[in-house]
């Protein structure tokens, strides 16, 4: 049983065989899926692919890329979107200073509220965050000690020391298919500061394809690879990486087990 904690099924790559895509998922042996909301135009999409689907749920935010199409999102509005049972996740929401599609405060704004809406929700904040480990940790932290919310960093490849500030705050750390890639030496050194208990799975789909796929699209059935690979690394079996990364995930996102 494997659970895909962040899939991007939403977009125009998947609008001729989205059907077919999630029957080789499951196929595969992923039992379980998150769809990651990137702007609020996208909400209605999200929302009818998850309905038609009790294996898929969702999350609501917006990436900091398009921090500039959102500069008044409120974390009120947020809540108001997570109200429906179906979404288990803030986010995607953090800091991008590497391309700077939007104003660095415009971005530390808008993430703002997503810590506020996860404060208030209970509901995992999904944290992405690339060239800006310092202002990340400090909006983090500063939050955390007002009001403890959890924590998921997707996708981490960022550094050493933010890893552990955010280890102490008991965050949940992403694995990707970046992990398989032959020069993420980098990626692998610090993954091993993860938790055990906090390690979980995810493609990015349809980007970051797994080693041998690497260059094609991305899709869940893919997560297969990135457990095979870390199953070997950690030289453990491949079932109780599985086992291990989906009760990890079940852990943070409560509403699933609830619902």
């Amino acid at each position: 049983m494997l659970f895909d904690t962040h899939v991007n099924l939403h977009g125009e790559q998947y609008d001729d065989d989205l059907d077919e895509v999630l029957e080789r998922a499951r196929s595969a042996g992923v039992s379980k899926q998150v769809l990651i909301c990137d702007k609020l135009t996208s909400v209605d999409r999200i929302a009818e692919i998850s309905k038609k689907h009790d294996d898929l749920w969702r999350s609501v935010g917006c990436h900091p890329h398009y921090a500039k199409d959102h500069p008044d999102l409120t974390a009120e509005r947020l809540i108001e979107l997570a109200a429906s049972d179906d979404v288990v996740g803030i986010g995607e929401c953090g800091l991008d200073f590497h391309y700077g599609y939007s104003p660095r405060e415009v971005q530390i704004s808008v993430f703002r509220e997503h810590i506020s809406a996860s404060q208030e929700t209970g509901l995992p904040l999904i944290v992405h965050t690339r060239e800006a480990d310092e202002d990340t940790g400090h909006l983090i932290e500063a939050a955390y000690k007002e009001k403890p919310f959890p924590i998921l960093m997707h996708c981490y490849t960022s550094g050493e020391e933010l890893a552990r500030r955010m280890a102490e705050l008991g965050a949940y750390f992403s694995i990707s298919g970046i992990y398989t890639f032959k020069n993420a030496h980098d990626v692998r050194a610090v993954a091993k500061l993860f938790p055990k208990d906090r390690i979980i799975l995810e493609t990015d789909c349809p980007y970051l394809a797994p080693v041998p796929l690497r260059g094609r699209r991305n899709e869940p059935s893919y997560l297969t690879h990135i457990c095979e690979y870390l199953a070997t690394e950690k030289g453990i079996a491949f079932e109780d990486v599985a086992n291990d990364t989906t009760n990890n995930a079940l852990t943070l996102f409560k509403r699933i087990s609830v619902y």
